[in-house]
């Protein structure tokens, strides 16, 4: 078999921006999803009984639903029930981010249980509000324990903005379909679209597992 990388070399701006496409609708999914994802987590942990009960509804339905059919559902069926439109990089910024809020808010759920009740108690002892218990106490531990688990979310982040390519919209695996169709060259085009998927994958993982290390012990209690 004779491999021909002319197409890629020929397409290369087209598919540089669609990587730049990609890593774009993956730092806003990724910041949505976090910030949502912890709020959730503060609310069922510490909100009213009624709330945790949605939450944890909530919670347990995006586990359960596939996020390929949370993005269809909201780009095709979110505009005939509410009359509202979105364009296809922003309808698959919200089904990433509410799928993915879901996995976030377990892991920093976890996290704060993982913090030793005593601490909090010694804390309400010595006057602090239980506000002020959470945010200088448990959430400081919690975060650095949480950190393997954030470099895992971001990299199925990442990873799952491939799937955006259903509803059209241009990011590196759509336009590497693009130019597979037009060149008839799949194995080199997708070849190429897996290893620059890896490139950008591996050092993130390896980046966050070599920070926690340093910072681990300020997570021990």
């Amino acid at each position: 078999m004779e491999f021909d990388f002319s197409p890629l070399i020929d397409s290369w701006r087209f598919l540089l921006d669609g990587l730049g496409v990609t890593l774009l609708l993956s730092i806003i999914t990724v910041v949505c999803s976090l910030v949502a994802g912890s709020l959730i987590a503060l609310l069922r942990t510490y909100g009213p009984t009624w709330l945790r009960v949605a939450l944890t509804f909530y919670i347990d339905t995006m586990r359960a639903v596939p996020v390929l059919v949370v993005l269809v559902w909201i780009y095709f069926a979110l505009p005939i029930a509410t009359g509202l439109n979105l364009p296809s990089f922003w309808a698959a910024a919200l089904a990433l981010s509410v799928h993915i809020a879901a996995y976030v808010a377990e892991i920093v759920r976890a996290g704060i249980e993982s913090v030793r009740s005593g601490q909090i108690r010694a804390g309400l002892a010595l006057g602090m509000s239980r506000a002020q218990v959470v945010r200088k106490i448990i959430l400081p531990q919690a975060l650095i324990r949480m950190l393997p688990a954030f470099g895992s979310i971001i990299s199925i982040t990442i990873k799952d903005t491939a799937i955006a390519s259903v509803i059209a919209v241009p990011e590196l695996m759509k336009r590497s379909e693009t130019v597979a169709g037009q060149s008839f060259r799949p194995i080199e085009i997708f070849t190429v679209a897996m290893i620059v998927y890896f490139l950008i994958l591996f050092p993130t993982t390896r980046l966050i597992d070599v920070f926690y290390k340093r910072v681990a012990h300020l997570g021990r209690s």
